[in-house]
């Protein structure tokens, strides 16, 4: 007798191909479900892996398209980044896999969805979160969280001596001393031997860029067009090829980070559930548009509402971090910030080199900048005598802060 019906979250790899059969033996009925978000990967192969397993039915769906509309993009509108440092490229993809996880429930009747993410992490608190958010009913089933599965599975060791008995293929190739996780936004690398944050990241590590020493002598210049704070159109200044679809532009300029070394940190950053993690990142693209968006967004935007918004995308950033991208609050800041961004149109003219984003010039019709204006050589509309009066209010608050100290002598 079945005990329902569970979606899990399918990667192909060891710890869920082993999670498939694990459950199958706790007498659910599995569906695999694989999100191409982009990395790397075999799907096809996969496929079969999972039927071969006993998978009731597989789906492997498409999402990349909507990974980059609906979730990156809403993240370069607003500046999202993370403790200053991490542009949130798993984070912003949990949301997106875990949607789709939940439709699928849905529409095939299953009373569970199950993951492989572990009890220690981030990801088990995002993929819930959008779980409960969008299927209020649902039960999960966490296995790295349940003792008779963690108590039985301590380490790789177990994992693959379970596949064996199993028949589960196995990996032929030696498995790197670090776990990985990839999407079309990033790659990021934790665990084995980067938990010491001592080490130094190997140089072999790296997948998506190349190291800025190896990289081309010559640089690339491109322009980025923005409409509303999202890219629309992408060029090769040099071969004058366009692009300009969001997915086509993402792509692009993946492959011209990576070609120049864009966008590698290394960081020990703070999780939500408590602890701090080490983790290396490599978002090449995602860090050109970073600076490009940047650029534009200064040029055309109010500096008091511009000021404002670097609050709400703080806030943003750290609701996608931890997991709330399908609150209420991160709904009403995601509002705020798409209204912030109606004038933010343009182009940034850039050179990508050496692991470097050098800003060239911009141009906008919706500029706030006054040549004339700010011109050392022209006077303009504008009063140089006003400045005094200015600057004497502005002194007000200071001169009676100072004398208030009783100590007018300034300390050498």
């Amino acid at each position: 007798m079945s005990k329902g019906t569970v979606v899990l979250a399918y990667s192909g790899g060891l710890d869920t191909s082993c999670i498939l059969v694990w459950l199958k033996e706790q007498g659910y009925d599995v569906i695999a479900y694989l999100a191409n978000i982009g990395q790397d990967e075999d799907f096809e192969a996969a496929r079969k892996k999972a039927e071969s397993l006993g998978a009731k039915k597989v789906f492997i769906e498409d999402l990349r398209a909507e990974f980059v509309e609906e979730f990156i993009w809403p993240s370069v509108q607003a500046s999202a980044i993370y403790e200053d440092r991490y542009l949130l490229g798993t984070s912003i993809a949990r949301p997106c896999i875990a949607r789709r996880q939940v439709q699928i429930a849905c529409q095939e009747g299953a009373q569970f969805v199950s993951h492989g993410a572990t009890g220690k992490g981030n990801d088990q608190i995002r993929f819930e979160l959008t779980c409960y958010a969008l299927y209020p009913e649902v039960q999960i089933i966490a296995p790295w969280r349940i003792p008779e599965f963690y108590n039985r599975f301590k380490g790789r060791k177990d994992l693959m001596e379970y596949a064996q008995e199993k028949g589960i293929p196995v990996p032929v190739s030696p498995k790197a001393p670090w776990s990985m996780d990839a999407n079309l936004m990033h790659i990021s690398y934790e665990s084995g031997i980067l938990e010491n944050p001592k080490i130094h990241g190997p140089s072999d590590l790296y997948l998506m860029t190349k190291n800025p020493e190896d990289a081309p002598n010559a640089p690339d210049v491109l322009e980025i067009e923005f409409s509303k704070g999202v890219p629309v159109k992408v060029t090769d200044l040099k071969e004058g090829q366009s692009w300009n679809t969001p997915l086509q532009i993402f792509s692009y300029l993946n492959k011209i980070g990576g070609k120049h070394g864009i966008g590698r940190i290394d960081i020990v950053e703070n999780r939500f559930i408590g602890m701090k993690s080490r983790g290396i990142y490599e978002t090449p693209g995602g860090t050109i548009l970073h600076h490009a968006h940047l650029d534009i967004e200064t040029f055309t935007m109010d500096r008091e509402v511009r000021r404002i918004k670097q609050g709400l995308g703080v806030k943003f950033s750290e609701l996608i971090y931890c997991g709330f991208w399908y609150s209420p609050e991160c709904a009403f800041l995601r509002h705020c910030i798409q209204k912030s961004q109606e004038n933010v149109e343009g182009k940034v003219q850039l050179s990508i080199f050496k692991g470097q984003v050098y800003v060239l010039g911009r141009e906008s019709p919706r500029s706030l900048y006054n040549q004339e204006l700010v011109s050392m050589d022209v006077q303009g509309d504008y009063d140089p005598c006003d400045a005094s009066g200015f600057i004497r209010v502005n002194a007000v608050r200071l001169k009676e802060f100072h004398r208030l100290q009783g100590d007018p002598q300034p300390k050498n």
